[in-house]
């Protein structure tokens, strides 16, 4: 077994593999050194600080090849300078060795605007300021959208949503600050509908039923009737119902009539007012009785009496001698039964009995 294993013939067939092997070794590399150009590099050239379009014309000159990639917007650098080269520069490199470019782009890269329309201010100003976008002036506009934003402006053109725009834009947003009050609907009656609806929006109001005669949904239709009627006044946002025909208003006669018997209530004014009067009703008590404290009588002062002094009678004395005198005056009585009045005193120095005064007398 072993001396078949190490005969010649054995020996002879595994020199020769090993050989081919070789061989074929060998020759792959030196394809891959001719196919690669081994030994026969390029040193890449400093092109940073430069202009792109100096470095692509430079890199095509050595026989590079170039990738350009625009980097984060720095405006401490010229706009499409290079900042980057990869492979650094001075490597060497194979024969069309693509080399690539970090360039300085012109401006901010661009982003997409959001979705912020019909918002609330405060929620869509927060985020188009975490995409980078700078809000400029504030447009209030009545809508009855109050504090929702409306319009996005940039350089005065209208922004739609996903419109991309340079980081770090100003724009101008347009923000709702209520519906108007008191507003003139305007007068439709006669105009096609789609004249009509300009004519509404226009006016700030909503266009709101369409009803078409003959059924159908043609914009040419005339308006013959609308809801409600022009000159009244209204807020803003309110809707105007409209009734369209391709019939004269002289034809529909019967139909307006009957719109206005539904929709334009008259008034009867004369018919007094009736006068409604509240009545309140209070709850009545009745105060309770407080017995009074006994009152102290206050004697009356007694006033002493008056003696009247009685009149005193002279009788005459009898004459005596010769001659004859005449009596003096008597005051006593002429006729009997008769109640004497006093004698006035005509003695000197006496006075007139005085009434006392009445004390006044003090109960404690």
């Amino acid at each position: 077994m072993l001396k078949s294993l190490f005969s010649w013939k054995v020996l002879l067939n595994l020199v020769v593999a090993i050989g081919v092997f070789v061989g074929l070794v060998w020759l792959t590399f030196r394809w891959l050194e001719y196919h690669t150009n081994h030994g026969q590099e390029i040193p890449v050239p400093n092109v940073v600080n430069k202009s792109v379009h100096d470095a692509v014309k430079i890199l095509d000159d050595t026989g590079l090849e170039y990738e350009v990639d625009s980097a984060t917007y720095d405006p401490k650098y010229r706009p499409f300078q290079v900042l980057q080269i990869y492979p650094a520069p001075g490597s060497r490199v194979k024969d069309g060795r693509t080399v690539r470019l970090k360039v300085n782009p012109r401006t901010w890269a661009q982003i997409a605007v959001p979705d912020v329309i019909n918002k609330y201010s405060g929620l869509a100003f927060q985020r188009l300021d975490q995409v980078g976008l700078k809000i400029g002036d504030t447009i209030y506009e009545p809508s009855i959208q109050k504090d929702a934003l409306l319009r996005i402006l940039y350089k005065g053109n209208a922004v739609n949503p996903g419109a991309r725009l340079p980081r770090f834009s100003v724009i101008d947003v347009v923000v709702g600050s209520g519906p108007m009050r008191n507003i003139s609907i305007p007068n439709v009656v006669g105009l096609s509908v789609k004249e009509a609806r300009a004519v509404i929006t226009k006016s700030m109001f909503e266009v709101g039923l369409v009803e078409h005669e003959d059924g159908g949904k043609d914009e040419s239709d005339i308006i013959y009737y609308q809801d409600p009627s022009s000159g009244d006044v209204r807020d803003q946002g309110m809707q105007i119902d409209l009734w369209a025909s391709k019939k004269t208003p002289a034809e529909l006669r019967a139909k307006i009539e009957q719109l206005n018997s539904i929709y334009r209530m008259k008034v009867d004014t004369s018919l007094p007012p009736v006068r409604y009067e509240e009545v309140h009703n209070e709850p009545s008590y009745e105060a309770p009785v407080i017995p009074s404290a006994p009152r102290r009588e206050t004697p009356k002062p007694e006033v002493p009496k008056t003696e009247t002094p009685k009149p005193q009678t002279t009788t005459p004395k009898p004459a005596t001698g010769s001659g004859t005198e005449k009596p003096k005056a008597s005051t006593t009585p002429s006729s009997t039964g008769s109640t004497a009045k006093p004698a006035a005193s005509t003695t000197t120095g006496q006075q007139p009995a005085q009434k006392p005064k009445a004390k006044k007398v003090v109960v404690e």
